[in-house]
């Protein structure tokens, strides 16, 4: 089996194909499928029946990656459904407006074996550059990274060995000033309430920083309520409802992304829980989302455009860092406290 799934025989048509069919020169049969060059009347259509009938299709990017690469960014990202990503997704195309470079999304839902395909389609293009979130790849992902010779970043995350250069926050930097937060405005019973989890490993960078901050105080997470699927605002009421029934004494729940936690802020607004004086609640990423609930909900800025900028700023040369790859730009999220968190 190929790379790409198909069998072996199964392989794309080349000119060496058609200039078999046809009984002339590939030479010849590029110039007829290039409409170029002398060629008699008589054997452009040989050529050209003999095409028509193996069903082969020129491909025109080949041709021009003779010389250059084309001008295309491949960006990869888990999720467009995400409020997260249009953020990040928009300061790349801001900064790369008036580049040359035009970005093309790719979307792997969260799982390690799609971002592998994605990436290898997007690199058969041969683009100019790859911005792609996160730092956990499978071993055959990273080894096309590391072999594609153009510039990459690794974007969300710094928490880990990037490939080239790599943009974004430390979220276990993240969950742990989170935790200290939350401590000091005195929550002891706090629970955690994630989506994706299995998959979201920046989520999980930010759980493993918040339980340490905790444990710093001698605190550990009182429950859990961990769901697989995507964030929605159904879904925090839903996860919130579960968690405060098994164990009703919980005085903070700290989601792992924003909707979740607006879920559960207007599942507690309507059953009249008194936040943040009972019951604290936070969320992460900092959407502006936020800005219509009753309430501000805690949370921190991720920093996402800023990310999506520096990211494009880099494949395009225009970092000003003088470096050749391998640049490291970590940001520093904003806590915003919001309305659900007591007054420390």
């Amino acid at each position: 089996m190929s790379r790409s799934g198909q069998p072996e025989s199964r392989r794309a048509l080349t000119l060496r194909d058609v200039s078999e069919a046809s009984g002339v020169s590939e030479m010849t049969v590029s110039r007829v499928l290039r409409n170029r060059g002398d060629v008699s009347d008589s054997t452009r259509e040989r050529v050209l029946e003999a095409a028509k009938r193996l069903g082969y299709v020129p491909n025109k990017i080949a041709g021009a990656l003779a010389s250059q690469r084309v001008n295309l960014v491949a960006v990869i990202v888990p999720s467009l459904s995400n409020l997260v990503f249009p953020d990040v997704l928009g300061g790349i195309s801001e900064e790369l407006e008036d580049s040359g470079l035009q970005p093309v999304f790719g979307v792997t839902n969260y799982l390690a074996d799609r971002e592998e395909a994605v990436l290898y389609q997007m690199l058969s293009w041969r683009p100019s550059g790859v911005i792609v979130a996160g730092l956990e790849h499978t071993e055959a992902a990273s080894a096309m990274l590391r072999n594609a010779g153009i510039p990459i970043v690794e974007i969300m995350d710094v928490d880990g060995e990037p490939i080239d250069s790599v943009v974004g926050i430390s979220h276990r930097r993240a969950g742990l000033e989170m935790a200290r937060a939350i401590v000091r405005a005195g929550y002891l019973r706090i629970g955690f309430l994630g989506t994706k989890m299995p998959h979201d490993y920046r989520a999980r960078k930010r759980l493993e920083g918040f339980e340490a901050g905790l444990a710093e105080t001698g605190v550990e997470l009182a429950d859990k309520e961990f769901y697989s699927g995507g964030s929605a605002l159904l879904k925090g009421r839903e996860m919130t409802e579960a968690i405060l029934s098994r164990t009703p004494d919980l005085d903070f729940l700290y989601y792992s992304n924003d909707m979740i936690g607006a879920g559960g802020l207007l599942y507690c607004l309507e059953k009249g829980i008194d936040v943040p004086g009972k019951l604290g609640l936070a969320g992460f990423n900092g959407v502006d989302l936020l800005d219509g609930l009753p309430r501000k909900l805690a949370t921190m800025d991720a920093c996402r455009h800023e990310i999506g900028r520096r990211a494009a700023q880099i494949v395009a040369g225009r970092s000003g860092s003088g470096l050749i790859g391998g640049e490291i730009v970590e940001l520093t999220p904003v806590l915003q406290l919001g309305d659900t968190i007591r007054n420390a």
